[in-house]
């Protein structure tokens, strides 16, 4: 499984480092990721290097939870175990035991990377070390070493993006140019002929452009969903902060818990609309798989 995580994780990464927008001036968090090294033309921001960061600790817990699998699981053993056998249920009863053997290991993985990324954003140094300078006699934080990796749209977009490059793969596989056509404009009854069939062929052929309009935009969707809730909870927090060093602490603790349910609940979002799109087009071949 971890190996196919690595292929998901680099893929975004290749995807969301084709474009580092400039952070703006006046704004403490700015809308978009900051540029903090560049390698001979590589722009590395620093919502980069968190998420590298976390890539880094996903790819050495699996290392380590299955160097040496054991019939009776270690602590680390039971609980990689037990966190892949619920997503495997859960999943299981949107997708179908056909279409999840064949795409399980991409919505794991992407739940667990935007989980895992979520979480370690609200580390305390995350956003609040980096370069800066001294504004009337308080030092102000212009270029962060850290960013919360999922508030930047660079890697939501590039997320959303990779997800619809394969949903377009497995339509195609398990259903054919042919039943993804008939799945998008085909009439959807039985038993239905002669004029009433004409009509409704027309109708559903109409609605058949709606619905390529609406699957062109689920990846926009999804990217701006989740870009959208990260971003307003880290400018929630560094507002709370702003409040005063003693003050602040008090006022952004019942945000940070939010937080950490917000990252668990986006994470669960993102995965399941993920499911949903790709069991609706593929849901044919699940009721087939379901009479045999």
């Amino acid at each position: 499984m971890y190996r196919y995580v690595i292929l998901v994780v680099f893929a975004v990464f290749a995807l969301a480092s084709g474009s580092v927008c400039a952070s703006e001036e006046g704004h403490h968090l700015p809308s978009a990721a900051v540029p903090v090294f560049d390698f001979f033309g590589f722009i590395l921001s620093n919502s980069m290097i968190i998420t590298w960061v976390v890539t880094l600790l996903i790819i050495l817990f699996v290392r380590i939870s299955t160097r040496n699998m054991r019939l009776v699981p270690g602590k680390m053993q039971n609980f990689l175990e037990a966190i892949v056998e619920a997503l495997y249920e859960f999943l299981g009863g949107i997708l179908g035991g056909k279409v999840l053997l064949k795409t399980f290991w991409f919505f794991s993985a992407i739940f667990i990377f935007i989980l895992s990324t979520n979480w370690f954003s609200l580390v305390p140094g995350v956003g609040s070390i980096g370069w800066g300078s001294d504004v009337a006699g308080r030092f102000v934080i212009e270029t962060p070493l850290l960013r919360g990796g999922n508030a930047d749209l660079n890697m939501t977009s590039a997320m959303a993006i990779l997800f619809f490059f394969f949903w377009t793969i497995w339509a195609f596989k398990f259903n054919g140019i042919k039943g993804v056509a008939k799945e998008i404009f085909g009439v959807k009854g039985e038993g239905i002929t002669g004029v009433l069939f004409l009509f409704l062929a027309v109708i559903f052929f109409l609605v058949g452009f709606l619905e390529v309009i609406s699957i062109c935009f689920r990846p926009v969707s999804l990217m701006f969903r989740l870009y959208g809730n990260i971003y307003a909870g880290e400018v929630m927090l560094e507002s709370m902060m702003g409040m005063g060093p003693i003050l602040g602490i008090f006022a952004s603790l019942p945000v940070y818990f939010l937080e950490t349910l917000v990252g668990l609940v986006q994470a669960l979002v993102f995965a399941l609309l993920t499911a949903v799109f790709t069991a609706t087009m593929c849901q044919h071949e699940n009721h087939e798989g379901a009479e045999h």
